[in-house]
């Protein structure tokens, strides 16, 4: 797709990733704000992926390095734009990233329920590993 355009995400973006993943990302957590969103950038100006397909976000992904292990956070693709390699190119970027790193492996949010996710990750070549299991605690309500 040569007009797809990937960049990392600036604070101007925030209030449009915000938005794009309430129709976009399934299970979206429902705990995200600008000042969350903005942290991420301020932290980790690199970390947040933005795809744009004429001048419209088409799909986003963190890709977040904690110093220690790569992880895949919010891949998402607007609907009807769906299956056209913005997943893929996305994943690139983030691999460009980790590579950088030197990282050895990344790992992906994925839920469950979300079948439309596991084809696409498997696809990218990405498995679950069933002898873990996320364990999470809340820190506020």
């Amino acid at each position: 797709m040569s007009d797809l355009m990937i960049r990392t995400g600036r604070r101007e973006d925030v209030g449009a990733v915000l938005e794009f993943w309430q129709h976009a990302a399934e299970g979206t957590d429902r705990h995200d704000s600008p000042e969350k969103v903005r942290a991420l950038i301020d932290r980790d100006p690199e970390a947040l992926f933005l795809a744009e397909l004429e001048g419209e976000l088409a799909g986003t992904v963190i890709a977040g390095w904690d110093g220690w292990r790569a992880h895949l956070y919010r891949l998402a693709v607007h609907p009807r734009l769906r299956r056209r390699g913005i997943a893929t190119a996305l994943l690139a970027a983030a691999g460009e990233r980790f590579a950088a790193f030197g990282a050895f492996r990344a790992d992906a949010m994925v839920l469950h329920e979300n079948t439309l996710a596991h084809r696409v990750w498997g696809a990218a070549g990405y498995a679950p590993q069933p002898q873990w299991a996320r364990w999470v605690k809340p820190l506020s309500e």
